[in-house]
């Protein structure tokens, strides 16, 4: 719409200057008496130079149709060949270049042949000069119409780069909604599963013996505190809110003790290889899938000893948990616990086998490949 207005304001000001031009030159000076052609081919050529814009060709076409006719049979000498040029620049400014050269084309052959006669209004310099303009004016329009079309398509390329921009963030802002609903699966599922035991072992040995159902409650405290604090560091990244949280993994391997201890149960630990440099992402699920393990031992196994073994070395991360309970932790199709683990061991590229030992009880088994 404002290119719309710009030009229309353009071609009414050329046209105002050459008609004012025409009219000064027909009012001062001598010249032989003027014709009806004065008049008509001046106002034909501005009326169809004001359309040129919604009809480039056919106003070519009426405005070389009048400098064709207005030189040789016009009594006056006005400067309506402007009007030519720049009717000539729209047409190819709109893509019309084969009709602009073919009609520029014409003008020329046309003005030359009128011109052959014994009353010349234009010279062979002044011929020259013209067929320059001709040619410059629709190479310019030309070189502005590629110029356009180029940023447009640049435009539209930016478009499309902007909405697949959106569209990736759109897909990792629902992975990392993915990744938060199973680490709050985690942290609610399995502290709160803890808490439940631990209330069972407290109330059954609350009379008989006061000091386990001390610590059992002990460690409902503890498994209570924890849960609420990564409740809240969790919400705490959904509303995106700048307040003061615990950085770093709410479970590691680093406090693998402490991860046993909130079980309790028995466990025997054995490690080998470096813990401290395994990868953050790595050591996260890593302890996650710690805790899941020991957690199905007490819910499911029927005994209360498990022996838990991390082994790091060749560029894996092996876990092995296993119980020697008549119970049985896993069965296929119920739960989202050992689905969950294996989920995890996949996302990092690793494998979990998990099912009963042929010795008796259970045996949960993740490798993990260690990357940067």
């Amino acid at each position: 719409m404002r290119e719309s207005r710009t030009g229309t304001a353009v071609s009414a000001g050329v046209v105002a200057v050459v008609l004012g031009v025409t009219l000064v030159t027909a009012l001062a000076g001598p010249h032989p008496p003027l014709n009806a052609l004065d008049l008509i081919l001046p106002l034909a050529a501005g009326a169809a130079t004001l359309a040129r814009l919604r009809h480039p060709v056919a106003a070519l076409v009426v405005v070389t149709a009048a400098v064709v006719a207005y030189y040789p049979f016009a009594r006056l000498d006005g400067p309506l060949l402007v009007l030519l040029f720049v009717v000539l620049y729209t047409t190819a400014d709109r893509g019309h270049l084969v009709a602009a050269g073919t009609v520029g084309a014409a003008a020329l052959l046309a003005l030359g042949f009128g011109e052959s006669g014994d009353v010349r209004h234009i010279d062979d310099s002044m011929f020259l000069s013209i067929m320059g303009w001709v040619v410059a004016c629709i190479a310019f329009g030309g070189v502005t119409r590629n110029r356009r079309a180029y940023l447009q398509e640049a435009e539209r390329r930016a478009r499309e780069a902007e909405h697949g921009r959106e569209a990736e963030a759109r897909r990792r802002a629902g992975e990392e909604r993915l990744r938060i609903a199973r680490e709050l699966h985690d942290v609610l599922g399995h502290n709160i599963s803890m808490i439940n035991v631990q209330a069972a072992a407290a109330l059954h040995g609350l009379k008989k013996r006061p000091e386990e159902a001390e610590t059992a409650l002990r460690t409902i405290k503890e498994t209570s505190k924890e849960t609420l604090r990564e409740l809240r560091t969790t919400l705490g990244v959904l509303r995106q809110v700048d307040e003061a949280a615990p950085t770093g993994p709410a479970d590691s391997l680093a406090r693998v003790d402490a991860l046993v201890a909130a079980t309790g149960l028995s466990v025997r630990t054995e490690l080998s290889g470096p813990l401290g440099d395994v990868p953050t992402e790595i050591d996260l699920a890593a302890a996650r899938i710690v805790r899941e393990a020991l957690t199905n031992v007490s819910r499911h196994s029927g005994t209360n000893a498990a022996t838990l073994t991390i082994i790091n070395e060749s560029g894996h991360l092996v876990i092995r948990v296993e119980d020697d309970g008549p119970g049985a932790t896993y069965t296929e199709g119920s739960g989202f616990g050992v689905l969950g683990m294996r989920e995890r061991a996949a996302a990092l590229g690793g494998t979990l086998e998990a099912g009963p030992r042929p010795e008796g009880g259970f045996r949960v088994v993740a490798d993990l490949p260690l990357r940067g």
